[in-house]
Parts: C-alpha cells; sequence; structure tokens
C-alpha cells in the first residue's frame, strides 16, 4: 500500500508542482518579453503602460496557483484524515438506494469545493478585477451569481452523476461505453442549454435589432455562406470590463453572441471578423471535430477508471468503502493529473482549427487587417500576455500566441 500512496502523491502533488513552475517560467519570460517590445505593444497593440499589463499578469497567475495548491493541501487532508471515507459511510448509510447515495455524494463534493473556492473568487472580484477597472460587480450581485451558479452546477451534476452511475449498475462490465456516450450527449445538450437557459438567469441577451451592426452582420453572414437569425449582444458589462465573442449550438439551435463590451470597443469591420473567425468554427466542421475529441477522451479516461473501480487498494488507500461513486471520485483524482499533462496533445488540434479560422476570417474579410486590429483590441482591453513561454503555451493555450496571428493576417494583407 505505501507504494500506492508514494506513486498517487508524486502524481498529484508533482503534477500542481509542475504547473505551478510553469506558471512562474511564464512570468519571468512575459516580464522580459513585454519590456523588450515595449514599442511594439504600443504601436500594435495599443499598450501604451506595459506595467499595468505585467502586474496584472502577475497578480492572476498568483492568485490562481495559490487557489491550485490550497485545494490539493485541503483534499489530500480530507483524504489523509479519513473526512471523505467518513462522509461516504454516512451518506451510504443514511439513504438506503445506491443511486441516490452515490448522486449525494457527487454533489456533496461539489458544493465543498465551490465553498473552498469562494474566498479566492471574492478576492479575485473584488481584489483584483476592480483594482485593475475590469469589476462591475456589486457585492450583492456577485453573492446573487454565486448562490445561482452553485444550484444550477449542482443540478447539471446530479443529472450526469445519475446518469453515469446507472450505467455502472447496467452494465458492470462495458460501463464506460456507455457512460462515454451519456457523456457526449451531455455535451451536445450543454451546447444549446448554457446559452438558452443557464446564461439567461445572469446576463441579458438582446437581439441584434435594425441598424449598422445588423448591417454588417448580415454582411459578413452573407458573403461566409452562412445562415443564422439568432444573432445577441450580451450585456458582459454588468459583471466585467472583459470582452469577447462565441458561437454555440448546432442545426436549429445555432446562435452567435456578441459581448457588449466587444461591440463598444470595435468598429463593424472589426466586428466583421470576429464574427468570421466564429463561423468557421461551424463552416470548417471544429464544432463537431471538438466534440469526438472529448468523446475520445472520455472514452480513454473512462476505460481507465473502469479498472480503477474493481481495484481494492484505490479504496483501501483511504478507508473508503467500496462504492461507485466513491470510486469514480477517487479515479477522477488519478486521471486529472494525466488529462493535465496530455492536454498538448489535444491543444494541437484546437490551435489547428483557429488557426484554419483566422485563414477562412481572411477570405470572407478580404485581407487580415481588420481582424489583426481586433485582436489587438482584445488584447489592450483585456490586458492579455501576448508573450507565453513556450513549454506553458504548449499545455495551456488554444489558440496560438496574438503576435504569431498579427504575424500571419499582416503577411496576409500584403500577399
Amino acid at each position: 500500500m505505501l507504494v500506492y500512496h508514494a506513486v498517487f502523491l508524486a502524481l498529484v502533488a508533482g503534477t500542481t508542482l509542475f504547473f505551478a513552475y510553469l506558471a512562474a517560467l511564464n512570468v519571468r519570460h512575459a516580464e522580459r518579453a513585454v519590456r523588450e517590445r515595449a514599442n511594439w505593444l504600443a504601436d500594435r497593440i495599443g499598450v501604451d503602460d506595459p506595467e499595468e499589463l505585467l502586474a496584472y499578469h502577475r497578480l492572476t497567475t498568483a492568485a490562481s496557483q495559490l487557489e491550485s495548491v490550497v485545494v490539493l493541501v485541503v483534499v489530500l487532508l480530507a483524504l489523509y484524515a479519513g473526512v471523505f471515507g467518513g462522509a461516504v459511510e454516512w451518506v451510504y448509510g443514511t439513504i438506503a438506494n445506491d443511486l441516490l447515495a452515490g448522486v449525494v455524494l457527487f454533489v456533496g463534493t461539489v458544493l465543498a469545493l465551490q465553498v473552498l473556492s469562494l474566498p479566492f473568487d471574492a478576492v479575485d472580484t473584488f481584489g483584483v478585477e476592480t483594482a485593475f477597472g475590469f469589476n462591475e460587480q456589486s457585492p450583492a450581485l456577485f453573492a446573487r451569481d454565486k448562490l445561482v451558479g452553485t444550484v444550477v452546477g449542482a443540478v447539471f451534476v446530479a443529472i450526469l452523476g445519475a446518469a453515469v452511475l446507472f450505467t455502472v449498475q447496467t452494465f458492470p462490465e462495458w460501463w464506460w461505453v456507455a457512460a462515454t456516450g451519456v457523456v457526449v450527449a451531455f455535451l451536445l445538450a450543454t451546447q444549446v442549454l448554457v446559452p438558452r437557459v443557464v446564461m439567461p438567469l445572469f446576463y441579458d441577451f438582446d437581439p441584434v435589432e435594425d441598424g449598422s451592426l445588423r448591417d454588417a452582420v448580415e454582411d459578413v453572414f452573407e458573403r461566409a455562406g452562412f445562415a443564422c437569425d439568432q444573432v445577441y449582444v450580451m450585456n458582459a458589462s454588468s459583471r466585467s470590463g472583459h470582452s469577447n465573442a462565441f458561437f454555440t449550438g448546432f442545426g436549429r439551435t445555432k446562435r452567435v453572441v456578441l459581448f457588449d463590451t466587444l461591440v463598444e470597443q470595435m468598429d463593424d469591420e472589426e466586428v466583421q471578423s470576429v464574427l468570421a473567425h466564429e463561423l468557421a468554427h461551424w463552416k470548417k466542421g471544429h464544432i463537431w471535430q471538438n466534440v469526438a475529441a472529448s468523446a475520445l477522451q472520455a472514452a480513454v479516461l473512462l476505460f481507465v477508471a473502469s479498472f480503477l473501480l474493481d481495484a481494492g487498494w484505490l479504496y483501501g488507500m483511504f478507508g473508503v468503502p467500496e462504492q461507485p461513486a466513491a470510486g469514480l471520485l477517487l479515479a477522477g483524482l488519478w486521471l486529472q493529473p494525466l488529462s493535465q499533462l496530455t492536454a498538448p496533445i489535444q491543444n494541437k488540434l484546437w490551435l489547428a482549427n483557429e488557426r484554419e479560422a483566422d485563414a477562412f476570417a481572411v477570405d470572407v474579410m478580404g485581407g487580415g487587417e481588420s481582424l489583426a486590429d481586433a485582436l489587438a483590441d482584445l488584447t489592450s482591453e483585456n490586458l492579455g500576455n501576448p508573450f507565453p513561454h513556450p513549454y506553458y503555451e504548449a499545455f495551456h493555450y488554444q489558440h496560438p500566441p496574438v503576435p504569431e496571428r498579427i504575424r500571419y493576417l499582416t503577411e496576409s494583407e500584403q500577399a
């Protein structure tokens, strides 16, 4: 059993330390690169105060890494002090139905993690984000959003958890195959439910009405050969000064959403270029490629989990009753580091898709300058770090770095 403990600690603690090292490496790299290319940042990106960008990058990185370490320490204490094992025993001893008990265990674990992350979220919102002028939330709105978000998350976890546990009970030998199907169905459902049901609990979505913006949207849709009546502006400014845009859904459920902050910060041509990039993800089949990649990843992880669930040592390590829900949570602790360490493999697909989307936007817009300007605006307004360290980029970036994208776009403009 001692060997299992050594391997487990090396895996979970080692992975956390590895990513903390990458984050520190990334901060040092950014400090050097931003100062060396301060003139380019001012002229091309519009960053007049690189020290502000660096300070924001340092603080957000430090806060994120501190949270990761604290969460890991608390989880390990709960395991080794017998708190988790005692909770599992109490839940299954109190609730006669094993399926319901498993769902309660899943939801309880998620709620505990939410409570643990609450102080960090508060510091991030009212400390870091407020200090840099991004936060637009009052304490009351923050509390309301956290409460609603926790309830929604608990409902989603209960549904997904119940479905997976049902497959374990019904197909004991091949449950991981059925569970993969459940995960894929859940991913597809969230593509529709999240923007239509969940996000309206937090934001207002106003259809883009007649006017210059509507004309610009319809024009780029026509040029891209895309049909979609559901184009909305979301009042993201009610929570944050950050800006973005996204495309979601499939078939008749397709929806394009623009942050109001993005609309305010960009001219119509830049908005068109952002839309053209987002539309490429549908036109080029990226949505389905990413669903397929997620399904494959889920299948591999669940396949490995199916062996772990039958391993007595998994439960014996921490004195946990041998129940499928507890086994899935424990297996998740083993598998999450493996998923993180293999992230560069899946990121390569995302990077290829993002480059293809940029190329599609160039074709639609007849050049790349407008998208290059839009990327510059987004980076400047969001205080994004344009210069990630290559190692950090490999594990964390699903978009090419901004300088690479701008270089491609401006070269295509001159071609």
